[in-house]
């Protein structure tokens, strides 16, 4: 008999969504995606050479656990310059990918039991990691009005004895809404009151079209304390399938997140933490460059979402995805149990483009679209969205 724990989690819809498109490619079917989060770019050359070196001078031996020196103050320097966080290299933890990293996180400060605050709509992982470590995952109803974005009245009704920790996704994944330093400070000021921990997962902040971005932890000594911090290089350098993330902390919990580390992986793989060394040391101008598309790309998104008709959406102000609301093709839709799961099948199968259902994230009558493809993928993609709504819409009239 396996484990009760498999009873409990439901695989990655997204993943589960990138492998039914490669299968159908495979197969010979010209399909377009708009679902997984990968970057189409390649990893930066002078960050690939890093690796290369690494390698021809056998630099394949076991390592540090929380990750090479060179690579953590790299990572010091780069959230002292660009984040205005000072940390010392004991305080950074690298993991196999910002997952590992989330997982190593609420490994150690969660016990069975507690609860942890997650805000709708979320991440497809968040909930599904929070019952692996037998932790019980909370969401919390947030506002279409507030581009869904927490705020410090709703988060105090959530609160009680059992809750450990907020997860706070920023920007986020699936909205692209980016918060305001004025909107963090009030969050954290009723985490610290409560004395709850705060997992800041800022994967996509150089991914942030706003004028700055505002990392949680540069918001005070006390706010940095008790704050956690994850980031990576999938999203910013495109190193999706190298698996590098890390964390920054306090010392009592990256000491702890490093012990369960080494029992579980030892460390990331040396060669990715190379290539991660060298996109933070000398990519900076790729990475931009990057982000300037992303923003060119959102723009040519969210104007043809504008012309369409029984659309609206969460105008993205980070990250490389758009939220869009569909309530009124569900009311005219007829669906069995989910009409976002149900509308992205049809879909896929009538119009070979794969989107992702807003159910994955907590709201059912939504989808998210991926605009980390080319410009020709997307708006071939969004004419034959336009044309499967108008096709529902007509029908049902």
């Amino acid at each position: 008999m396996l484990s009760k724990r498999l009873d409990i989690i439901s695989p990655s819809c997204t993943i589960g969504i990138s492998t039914k498109v490669k299968n159908m490619r495979q197969s010979g079917i010209d399909v377009i995606s708009l679902s997984i989060g990968e970057p189409d770019f390649n990893v930066p050359r002078k960050a690939i050479d890093c690796g290369i070196n690494s390698l021809n001078e056998n630099c394949t031996k076991y390592d540090l656990v929380p990750g090479l020196t060179i690579l953590r103050e790299e990572i010091c320097k780069k959230l002292l310059e660009e984040n205005n966080c000072k940390y010392s290299i004991d305080e950074i933890v690298l993991a196999s990918g910002a997952k590992d990293a989330i997982t190593n996180a609420l490994l150690a400060v969660t016990d069975p039991g507690d609860e942890v605050l997650i805000p709708k709509p979320y991440w497809v992982s968040y909930w599904e990691m929070t019952k692996l470590v037998n932790a019980v995952p909370v969401a919390i109803e947030t506002n279409k009005k507030n581009d869904f974005k927490l705020t410090a009245d709703l988060l105090e009704k959530y609160i009680n004895p059992k809750t450990k920790l907020l997860l706070l996704n920023n920007p986020s994944n699936p909205t692209g809404s980016v918060y305001t330093k004025e909107e963090l400070r009030e969050i954290v000021d009723v985490c610290i009151e409560k004395n709850i921990y705060i997992l800041a997962d800022e994967i996509y902040e150089r991914i942030c079209y706003n004028d700055e971005f505002i990392s949680i932890a540069s918001l005070g000594d006390d706010v940095k304390d008790i704050t956690i911090t994850v980031n990576g290089f999938a999203k910013s350098a495109a190193m999706t399938g190298l698996r590098l993330g890390y964390t920054a902390s306090n010392k009592e919990i990256a000491k702890g997140m490093s012990a369960i580390q080494g029992h579980l992986v030892s460390h990331p793989s040396l060669t990715a933490q190379y290539i991660g060394y060298g996109a933070l040391k000398y990519c900076k101008d790729d990475i931009d460059n990057m982000v300037e598309t992303y923003k060119h790309r959102r723009d040519l998104v969210t104007t043809k979402l504008d012309a369409m008709k029984y659309v609206n959406y969460v105008y993205p102000n980070g990250a490389f995805y758009v939220f869009i609301d569909l309530s009124q093709v569900a009311k005219k839709y007829k669906y069995n149990e989910s009409f976002s799961v149900e509308f992205c099948d049809e879909f896929l199968s009538k119009y070979n483009v794969a989107i992702v259902p807003g159910q994955a994230f907590g709201i059912d009558e939504y989808v998210r679209i991926s605009y980390a493809c080319s410009e020709e993928e997307f708006i071939e993609g969004l004419n034959r969205l336009e044309k499967f709504i108008l096709e529902i819409m007509d029908t049902n009239n």
